[in-house]
């Protein structure tokens, strides 16, 4: 998880939303290790999950991870959840729960949906404190006083503070 937290400050140095995941081969030797980056790539799947996939399965020439394990800071969200059944990871750790968006337990629990043909084991919770201060240390500024996300916000022009 101190990969991932790395990663994810290097996301927040480069006003990404500050999520890091890293992945490991079923003999512990580390596969990938990536950051949120859509604001760089212009591209809304560019998610820390889904870049840690991409280059692991490029390092084995291969798209199914079987017997991999991901580490991520943040819950999946459902897009990146589905990625790793499709990539038929053996499991995920993560640190913070997403209660907006978590599809791993805290909004959904697609990882144990009847519907996949793969089921990933997941544990959540570690380093959650760490995980979790880090991204309410990169909102915070980008909060209006009632909690509300400023426009610049949306436009992604107050993630370069």
């Amino acid at each position: 998880m101190l990969r991932a937290l790395c990663q994810a400050r290097l996301a927040a140095e480069a006003g990404e939303v500050p999520v890091g995941a890293v992945l490991a081969a079923p003999d512990g030797r580390l596969l990938a290790e990536a950051h949120n980056a859509p604001l760089r790539g212009h591209d809304p799947t560019a998610h820390a999950e889904v870049l840690a996939l991409r280059q692991a399965g490029a390092a084995l020439g291969n798209y199914r991870l079987g017997g991999c394990v991901l580490v991520v800071t943040l819950e999946p969200c459902a897009m990146c959840a589905a990625a790793l059944v499709h990539a038929r990871l053996a499991g995920v750790v993560y640190g913070a729960a997403d209660r907006l968006a978590g599809a791993v337990s805290s909004c959904a629990e697609l990882l144990d949906a009847p519907f996949f043909n793969h089921r990933v084991w997941h544990m959540g919770g570690i380093r959650s404190a760490d995980c979790a201060a880090l991204l309410r240390d990169f909102f915070a500024p980008r909060r209006l006083p009632g909690g509300e996300a400023s426009p610049a916000c949306w436009k992604g022009e107050g993630s370069h503070a």
